[in-house]
């Protein structure tokens, strides 16, 4: 469940919304025919403007089409390692992430999951959660298809004390039943709820499980006590591509448009989906590869290519640079306003990863030289006295190895390190604490301070969970990572 790849999941967790369409099912604009297939794409269209929507498709449609590649391994096939429940049932990790867990880019390691895939067609659905300790921190976080943060249930949003939520999709009209605390709404017709539970040390798992056995999932007619409405009509789930072929194959846009069912075009959207309408991308329609002439063909092919440039291109001038953050890349609509490059960078680098408010991801993919870091060298990242990570939470810094972008496995187990660790890891002569980033042991004296690394390229994800307002607007400055000259 997450990714930036360096923008945890923590997220993936993870974690980018719920994605499911079908051609059994079809929205009033689809059934008229409101948009082109691909056999349809205007014959006037020139090749260089095929390239150019292909492109914007391409960032568009990108988050969309990574989310249900996750969400079907997850809700959907069965045979999947990944598999976890069906449709609005809930779903209970009893256990960290380890290098094992392959689905998502850039997982956490500190708090067990819960995940819920809901389908919101037919009715809404409650989420109830229980009282939990002060001090322990939890949060659900509820994404959309699109891969937008639309809501937060937990410590920092609605606190610890216990409450009833009801989540529903775009359709529905009810009024509030007595008893649920907030509604909260998708504006798309499935949903991903991503849950995490604090886990202080491997002796706090059966606390963690007893918490996890709180959290309620049910349909609004059952919390109810009332009849269910008629089902929703069965959906007959396409089969993923894989991450490779997501980024050069023209079923990308056959994908796009299976997905593109289940989320009601946003007023502010209309006008890209009319110009998407022109290579055949729209709700419902099958997108054909070979109707298409070879010309157009390999226009629409760059145009794919075009769009991982300009990604490339975002990543290493805005990101890599810390122009731009983590936080920029993941929230609502409203927050991102329709940015989508930011959208399709958040879901390549770290997909599912929190907004701003609730989780930052300070990422290290260059050392303090601003050489990109590797293996074959010996890093240390120090924390000053009084400098440790502000948070109202906790903090971690996590090793993920490349091109995966995930865990790393090592001799001995350690993933991380974190703030819960705090009492095992040695103090430097004034009080500060150094951490040890390389592949091999930094000797006896320092291996409780070492965060072991691959040979090979690998970056860092800091994560600071509820940070402190310092940590938000800049006055808290993450440290950098020094490389050791041989």
């Amino acid at each position: 469940m997450n990714a930036l790849r360096h923008w945890a999941m923590t997220g993936w967790p993870t974690l980018l919304a719920v994605l499911f369409v079908t051609f059994m099912t079809c929205s009033a604009s689809v059934c008229a025919g409101a948009v082109p297939s691909a056999a349809d794409a205007r014959t006037d269209l020139s090749l260089e403007e095929a390239r150019a929507i292909a492109k914007e498709a391409t960032i568009y449609g990108f988050p969309m089409v990574d989310s249900y590649r996750i969400q079907y391994s997850y809700f959907v096939d069965t045979s999947s390692p990944e598999y976890k429940a069906d449709w609005n049932r809930i779903y209970n990790n009893a256990r960290v992430y380890t290098p094992d867990d392959k689905a998502i880019q850039t997982p956490n390691s500190d708090t067990p999951y819960s995940y819920v895939g809901a389908d919101l067609r037919a009715e809404p659905i409650v989420l109830t959660v229980p009282k939990i300790e002060k001090g322990r921190y939890y949060s659900l976080q509820f994404i959309d298809m699109y891969t937008f943060n639309f809501s937060y249930v937990g410590s920092r949003a609605t606190g610890n004390d216990s409450g009833a939520f009801l989540l529903a999709g775009p359709g529905w009209k009810g009024a509030t039943p007595k008893g649920i605390k907030a509604v909260i709404r998708s504006e798309t017709e499935f949903a991903f709820i991503l849950y995490r539970t604090q886990l202080f040390s491997p002796e706090d798992i059966d606390n963690v499980k007893r918490i996890q056995a709180g959290y309620k999932v049910q349909t609004l007619s059952a919390f109810l006590g009332k009849a269910a409405p008629p089902p929703a009509p069965k959906i007959d789930f396409i089969t993923p591509m894989s991450a490779d072929d997501e980024r050069t194959s023209l079923r990308f846009f056959n994908e796009l448009n299976f997905l593109l069912q289940f989320c009601p075009t946003d007023p502010s959207e209309r006008s890209l989906m009319s110009r998407l309408a022109k290579i055949g991308v729209g709700a419902g329609k099958p997108f054909n590869e070979a109707s298409l002439s070879p010309e157009l063909r390999e226009a629409l092919q760059n145009g794919m290519a075009d769009a991982w440039k300009a990604f490339a291109d975002f990543k290493a001038t805005q990101l890599d640079t810390g122009k731009i953050t983590s936080g920029d890349g993941f929230g609502t609509r409203q927050y991102l306003k329709n940015d989508y490059m930011r959208r399709m960078a958040s879901a390549a680098l770290g997909i599912y990863g929190n907004s701003k408010q609730e989780a930052i991801y300070p990422a290290y993919f260059l050392d303090a030289d601003h050489q990109k870091i590797d293996g074959s060298h010996r890093y240390i990242m120090r924390f000053s006295p009084g400098a440790l990570p502000p948070v109202n939470a906790f903090w971690s810094l996590t090793m993920y190895e490349l091109p995966q972008s995930l865990l790393f496995a090592n001799p001995i187990n350690r993933y991380l390190i974190n703030s819960t660790m705090l009492p095992e890891l040695k103090r430097d002569g004034d009080g500060g604490i150094t951490i040890y980033v390389q592949n091999s042991s930094p000797g006896k004296d320092k291996e409780s301070n070492w965060l072991p690394a691959p040979k090979g390229p690998f970056f860092l994800a800091m994560r600071l969970y509820w940070p402190k307002e310092q940590a938000l607007d800049g006055q808290w400055k993450a440290p950098a990572l020094q490389r050791i000259n041989p």
